[in-house]
């Protein structure tokens, strides 16, 4: 018998744990990939964040790494830094706006004097409420404190708001992450000659005590903290006062919800469907359940609300459930509430036209996957979430097969027809190692005649005896057919296993809001 010399070399096979190439990186689990350039990376960490780590990286390390990332961006480009940041802040692209936050007090601190005159006139566009301008400041002031053009900035951030937007931010938005409107003011001093706005100046850091010329709005404010359920209701009517500013007494009183619901924005709607529904508001074939759902299924209201697919995926899998995921508050979910988030989640995607190619759904299973969150929420992890970003394209198109992988490769009992919560349930998979090759090997194993696959991974593969780009390099030879890979990103790490000299590979960030149709317009061409 001769040596199985070949048996050891194959010059088109290289095990995961080996590279490939000269420009590849070992990731955090030891398989070899490729780095994302890093405006990607900065796409990752402004739409994914960094909250709970990953299986293999701590939420500190992972944040540190990205930070470091962009500063480099800063340095080199700040202002593209700040174009950035508000294009994805102010679209809603990302599901928490924290991490553009960050980013901005990082333009604030690292920046050249162009960085900081664009992140001046950003901030009120990524700021756009108090609580986003509290953490705002909770960041600058950890990374380098206050300086000139910080103080400037918060100063035009109060001086944009005219007099009624005031009193709505001073009231509802009292104090967030340490920080309230009295600090913010005492550093940094706006001026005006608008008498009614320096009245709110003077009321928000604690200097008014007579409340005969009050603004109407603030005198509603004040007196309604000792009104009961029936005139708290019609106070919020009359002066449409927010949720913030009423006694915590009569918030169990459907009479006052029910008075919030009639201008009530869509976020703060779909953030106290549970309460509403504990309370009695929303019920069974009640006026405002009808109402809700109604509002749910209006695409135009959730893109003008900002309402990102993360937000309804996170609502239904709290609301459907029962109960909360902190706390002992329990409720008798609604079905009709359950499946109008469950088409709400689809909607608040960008449109897609279908492709009507040939589309092949992974979803990366593996163990890594099962741990961690995204964008914190609570239950979501990149598994479940890989699964239901599998489930939006899959909502677009008429021919595609969904897989799960890790170190097997098998067909996953979810369909876009099902809601979006049961299809979870079926997540809960055993933990296996990842070979993101799987794909590609099944579909020649199996001769499945495939356009495009699609990856939606962390990018931690290991497990492979050979790389993801060869085994869809192998598929391209043997079937002819000139085959892409679109590998969707789950987590906001520097890996990617698309080859970035292959123009059929395509990297995109996993839950932006215009990720299916960067998919479909990628496989079409």
């Amino acid at each position: 018998m001769p040596t199985a010399y070949a048996k050891h070399f194959k010059p088109k096979e290289t095990p995961q744990s080996e590279p490939v190439r000269e420009d590849q990186v070992k990731n955090s689990a030891g398989g070899f990939v490729w780095t994302v350039d890093g405006w990607t990376r900065l796409d990752r960490f402004l739409v994914l964040g960094t909250e709970g780590g990953t299986y293999y990286a701590s939420e500190q390390k992972i944040t540190r790494e990205n930070a470091k990332s962009v500063v480099g961006l800063i340095k080199s480009d700040g202002e593209r830094v700040v174009s950035r940041v508000t294009e994805i802040s102010n679209v809603g692209r990302a599901y928490k706006n924290d991490a553009a936050l960050f980013v901005l007090a990082l333009c604030f601190a690292e920046g050249d004097a162009a960085t900081k005159t664009a992140a001046k006139a950003a901030l009120p566009k990524v700021a756009r409420i108090g609580t986003h301008l509290f953490t705002f400041l909770e960041y600058a002031n950890s990374l380098r404190g206050w300086g000139r053009s910080l103080k400037g900035a918060v100063a035009e951030w109060y001086d944009a708001q005219d007099a009624d937007k005031l009193a709505l931010q001073i009231t509802k938005y009292k104090e967030r992450n340490g920080w309230s409107h009295r600090d913010a003011l005492r550093l940094a001093h706006p001026k005006t000659s608008d008498e009614a706005k320096n009245w709110l100046y003077r009321f928000a850091v604690g200097k008014v005590t007579d409340f005969a010329d009050a603004p109407a709005f603030i005198a509603a404010c004040e007196s309604v903290k000792s009104a009961n359920a029936k005139d708290a209701a019609d106070y919020v009517r009359q002066y449409n006062l927010p949720r913030e500013v009423l006694p915590t007494e009569v918030l169990t009183d459907p009479l006052v919800w029910e008075a919030l619901l009639e201008k009530m924005p869509m976020t703060a709607m779909i953030r106290n469907l549970a309460t509403m529904t504990r309370v009695g508001a929303i019920k069974p074939m009640a006026k405002w359940t009808a109402e809700v759902n109604t509002r749910l299924v209006d695409k135009e209201r959730l893109t003008k609300g900002r309402i990102h697919p993360i937000q309804l995926l996170a609502a239904l899998i709290t609301y459907a459930s029962g109960h909360g995921a902190r706390g002992t508050n329990t409720w008798s979910p609604v079905q009709s509430v359950a499946d109008a988030l469950d088409r709400a989640f689809y909607l608040s995607f960008d449109a897609v036209e279908p492709t009507g190619k040939r589309i092949m759904l992974a979803v990366d299973v593996s163990g890594s996957m099962g741990m961690g969150t995204i964008c914190g929420v609570p239950g979501l992890t990149p598994r479940h979430g890989a699964a239901a970003m599998a489930l939006t394209v899959a909502n677009s198109e008429n021919n595609y097969a969904i897989y799960g992988f890790g170190t097997r490769f098998d067909p996953l009992n979810i369909s876009p027809r099902q809601r979006l919560d049961d299809a979870m349930k079926n997540m809960n998979l055993p933990f296996q190692g990842t070979d993101c090759a799987l794909p590609m090997l099944h579909a020649m194993k199996d001769k499945m005649e495939i356009d495009a696959f699609v990856v939606i991974t962390d990018n931690e593969t290991w497990a492979g005896k050979i790389h993801p780009k060869q085994a869809l390099d192998q598929y391209r030879q043997r079937t002819g057919i000139p085959a892409k890979l679109v590998v969707v990103g789950m987590t906001a790490s520097n890996f990617t296993i698309a080859d970035p000299n292959d123009r059929g590979m395509l990297d995109v960030v996993g839950f932006s809001t215009d990720t299916p149709t960067v998919i479909a317009d990628f496989i079409r061409e």
